[in-house]
């Protein structure tokens, strides 16, 4: 594919995103849904490690706190889409971790932000509590949802603020992805049997449709971005991701049948467009 085609492959990628993570919504046991993902993502990773080269022992500190921050994104995701709406809850996890990666720059990196940064940050903030603030003040039975939204976004800038610095430190990308994914699997597979134990079983064979696809077009959208970053202009592309956020939100109306109105499709397309504004800044 030509250089052309780079838009429309994040496009892609931002729509099997957003399906993806619908598909897990909808799965009756969502924690099941999440353990059958990642299924995929440890076959993937096993099989991918097998003819990449090692990432090297400088990786190892990284893979391991990804995996960790990995877990506690996955098991928060899927508490999230159990209490809240997908239309709600997924804007506000993606639309979080841009904003959080960027202050995490700013305070623990003691990088600045350039006033455009800065303003950008700012309109993702505005577009969140118009999310969070759908339908009046939230009720406390709605916080949980909120506060599990909230922190997916914290754990997604986590682990990516990890991975970044990882793929740099190894002496193998194809190797620290093998392992990441590999790492991430077993990892978020052994939770989910620590809590559940042999009751997990039935809940596996339940939903395995809806999670095995799930997982496929989560490895795929990864597949495709990676594609994208090596022969496109980085800013644009992350920018382009986030149109998932908008998609869902759609999705969430359409085919879930929850009430989106006004509100929450403007409050989604401000952080859509702080993103941008935040990525094109850079």
């Amino acid at each position: 594919m030509s250089q052309d085609a780079v838009p429309f492959v994040v496009l892609a990628a931002a729509l099997l995103h957003a399906v993806w993570n619908a598909l897990v919504h909808g799965v009756r046991d969502r924690l099941a849904g999440v353990a059958l993902m990642n299924v995929v993502f440890a076959a993937f990773g096993a099989v991918f490690a097998l003819f990449v080269p090692l990432p090297g022992a400088r990786a190892v500190p990284y893979l391991l706190a990804s995996t960790a921050l990995q877990l506690g994104y996955q098991l928060l995701l899927a508490r999230a889409y159990r209490l809240g709406d997908f239309g709600q809850m997924y804007p506000i996890a993606r639309g979080a971790s841009p904003a959080v990666v960027a202050l995490l720059a700013a305070t623990v990196l003691h990088h600045p932000l350039p006033v455009g940064q800065v303003a950008a940050v700012a309109v993702i903030s505005l577009g969140l509590a118009g999310l969070a603030l759908v339908g009046g003040w939230p009720r406390r039975d709605q916080l949980p949802a909120l506060a599990a939204a909230l922190g997916t976004g914290v754990l997604i800038a986590g682990y990516t603020v990890v991975d970044g610095s990882g793929v740099r430190a190894a002496a193998s990308t194809a190797g620290y992805i093998a392992w990441m994914f590999l790492l991430q699997g077993l990892a978020v597979l052994g939770a989910v049997l620590a809590v559940r134990g042999r009751a997990l079983l039935p809940a596996l064979r339940e939903g395995r449709a809806a999670a095995t696809a799930g997982g496929l077009m989560s490895l795929t959208a990864y597949g495709l971005v990676v594609w994208a970053q090596t022969v496109g202009d980085l800013p644009t592309i992350a920018a382009l991701r986030e149109t998932s956020i908008v998609i869902a939100a759609l999705i969430g109306t359409l085919v879930l049948r929850e009430r989106l109105g006004a509100l929450r499709l403007a409050a989604s397309a401000t952080v859509l467009t702080g993103i941008a504004l935040l990525e094109l800044a850079h």
